[in-house]
C-alpha cells in the first residue's frame, strides 16, 4: 500500500471515534512518528510505498485509537509551542488554549531580565519550559505529583532548559515567605464534575482526573489557594496569570479584586471563550 492509501485507511478506521478533521490530523502525526515524514512530504509523495513493518506499526496504533486512547499517549509525546514534550498517564496532554496563555506571558515579559516565575501545577512542564525558552527568567515548576515532576524534569533536559522543581500541595499553602516571585502562572484543575458528561472518553478514561476536575460546590478552590499563596509569595507589582473555565470569568475577576489585584483583564481564546485571567498585585 502507498501513503495515500494508508492515510485513507487510518481516517476510515477511526471515523467512529474522531471527526474527519481530527482524524486527518492524527494521520499526519502517525506518519511523522512511524515514517519520519512531514505533512508536506506526505501530501506531495502519496504514491510512495509503505513497508510491511511500517504498516504493522500503524495498525497497532489504530487499534489503540479505536479504544479511545489519545494519540499523544500512544506516541508518548505531544507538540506544544513548537516544542516536543513527553507525556504519560500522570500528566495532562498540553492544549492549544494553554499556548495562548504562554504567548501572552512572553509578550508581557520579553523586555525583562532575571524575573522569577513559578508555574503552579506544572504537569509536563510545558508552560515553564516554553517560557524558559523564550524569556530571561528563573523559573520554578511546582506540582503535587512526583511522577509528573519526573516527566517535567525529563522534558526540561530534552528541551535544553534549566528549571527549579518543587514538590508541593498548593492547597496546603506552606511555602515560606522567603520564596518571592515576580510572576505566578497556573493552569489548575477547573472543569466541574457536572461537565464530565460533555467530555470525550479519551479524556475521561486516560487523562489524570485530579489534574482536570473540581467539585461543583467549590469550583474556584485552586484559584483561591493560589491567591492566598500570592499574598506572601508574590512581590508588590507582581503578575498573576490563570487559565480559566469560561463559565467563571466574572467570578475570578471578583476574586482578583478581593485579593487587591489591579490592571485585571480577561483574554479570550480562539473560540471567543474567556480563557485567560491576568492581574498585577497592588503595591
Amino acid at each position: 500500500m502507498n501513503i495515500t492509501e494508508i492515510r485513507k485507511y487510518i481516517i476510515s478506521s477511526i471515523s467512529n471515534v474522531y471527526e474527519a478533521n481530527e482524524a486527518e490530523s492524527i494521520s499526519y502525526l502517525i506518519f511523522e512518528d512511524v515514517l519520519k515524514r512531514s505533512k508536506t512530504d506526505i501530501i506531495l509523495k502519496g504514491a510512495d510505498l509503505v513497508t510491511i513493518d511500517e504498516t504493522d506499526k500503524i495498525s497497532k496504533i489504530i487499534e489503540e485509537l479505536k479504544n479511545n486512547k489519545p494519540i499523544q499517549y500512544i506516541l508518548g509525546y505531544a507538540d506544544f509551542y513548537d516544542l516536543k514534550f513527553a507525556v504519560n498517564e500522570y500528566t495532562l496532554i498540553p492544549r492549544q488554549e494553554t499556548e495562548i496563555l504562554v504567548n501572552e506571558i512572553i509578550k508581557y515579559n520579553k523586555q525583562f531580565k532575571n524575573i522569577k516565575i513559578i508555574d503552579i501545577g506544572t504537569g509536563t512542564g510545558c508552560i515553564a519550559i516554553s517560557l524558559a525558552k523564550n524569556i530571561n527568567a528563573n523559573i520554578t515548576a511546582l506540582d503535587i505529583s512526583n511522577e509528573a515532576l519526573q516527566i517535567a524534569q525529563n522534558n526540561a533536559k530534552m528541551n535544553n532548559v534549566s528549571l527549579n522543581f518543587l514538590n508541593l500541595n498548593i492547597l496546603e499553602n506552606n511555602l515560606n515567605s522567603d520564596f518571592l516571585f515576580d510572576v505566578i502562572v497556573s493552569n489548575p484543575p477547573y472543569v466541574t464534575n457536572t461537565e464530565k458528561q460533555f467530555m470525550h472518553e479519551n479524556v475521561l478514561n486516560y487523562e489524570p482526573n485530579s489534574a482536570l476536575f473540581v467539585d461543583d460546590s467549590n469550583p474556584l478552590l485552586f484559584y483561591k489557594s493560589i491567591l492566598q499563596f500570592a499574598e506572601k509569595n508574590l512581590v508588590a507589582g507582581g503578575q498573576i496569570w490563570f487559565e480559566i473555565n469560561e463559565k467563571f470569568g466574572t467570578d475570578i475577576l471578583e476574586l482578583l479584586k478581593k485579593h487587591n489585584f489591579t490592571n485585571i483583564k480577561i483574554i479570550k481564546d480562539l473560540n471567543e471563550k474567556e480563557r485567560i485571567a491576568f492581574g498585577t498585585k497592588n503595591k
